[in-house]
C-alpha cells in the first residue's frame, strides 16, 4: 500500500502496514515510512 510521508513529501510504500477501523467507521492503513521511520497513515474506502 502506497501512502503520502509528511516528513519526506514524497509518495513511499507503508511499511509495516496494517488496517484499522476509525471511529467513524471507515477503514485506514496505518504503518511507517521505510526512509525516515515517521508515522504514516492513509484513508481507505468505507468499510
Amino acid at each position: 500500500m502506497e501512502g503520502y510521508c509528511v516528513k519526506c513529501k514524497a509518495k513511499r510504500e507503508i511499511k509495516d502496514g496494517n488496517e484499522v477501523i476509525m471511529k467513524n467507521g471507515r477503514k485506514a492503513m496505518k504503518g511507517t515510512c521505510p526512509v525516515c521511520g515517521t508515522g504514516m497513515f492513509r484513508i481507505l474506502g468505507k468499510a
